[in-house]
């Protein structure tokens, strides 16, 4: 493929993923201008649809990372994984991140008034999700500058932090220990 062409397919990439979101933002606020009996339970889909998507990103990019670490620098197959990483973070982790958020601190609030400990214990962990992917975003802009500064052992210990932190999360929220 072609410099021209691959650039081509990552704008095209990028709006699609631009007007998706522009969707999703436009049915929750028209969700939450029809106010539904159900909007809180409508709502809490639409974040946990975010949740999983933001967390398959969280647990493939790593696994990304090792099998770039593993390929010589400049070769079709680095610059492959360049693009995979880059559009993996961009257009699905990152807004993914960003509707988590925002539909999770509306809930919290609806929902609890922020108010429990497990739940601040939860947004604890979920800021510790967020450094991990700045950590991986940090990692996408050094991989796409051919700068190799972890072996691909550091990736696999990497991939772990998500999976830890997911369950500590799921099990404050189901359980609610505290």
């Amino acid at each position: 493929m072609s410099g021209g062409t691959d650039k081509t397919a990552g704008r095209q990439a990028a709006l699609r993923s631009r007007i998706a979101l522009a969707v999703l933002v436009a049915g929750v606020i028209a969700l939450m201008v029809w106010n539904p009996p159900q909007l809180y339970e409508w709502i809490k889909a639409v974040h946990v649809i975010a949740i999983i998507s933001w967390m398959a990103g969280l647990l493939y990019l790593p696994r990304l990372f090792v099998y770039h670490s593993e390929t010589e620098v400049g070769t079709e197959q680095s610059e492959t994984f360049k693009v995979m990483e880059a559009r993996l973070y961009k257009v699905i982790m990152t807004p993914a991140m960003v509707v988590a958020w925002l539909l999770g601190l509306w809930l919290a609030y609806e929902g609890f008034g922020f108010n429990a400990i497990w739940l601040w214990l939860k947004i604890a962990a979920v800021l510790a999700l967020s450094a991990v992917h700045d950590y991986l975003g940090r990692a996408v802009r050094s991989f796409a500058a051919d700068k190799r500064e972890h072996a691909a052992r550091h990736w696999r210990l990497i991939n772990e932090v998500p999976t830890v932190l997911m369950i500590f999360i799921v099990i404050m929220v189901i359980v609610k220990p505290f």
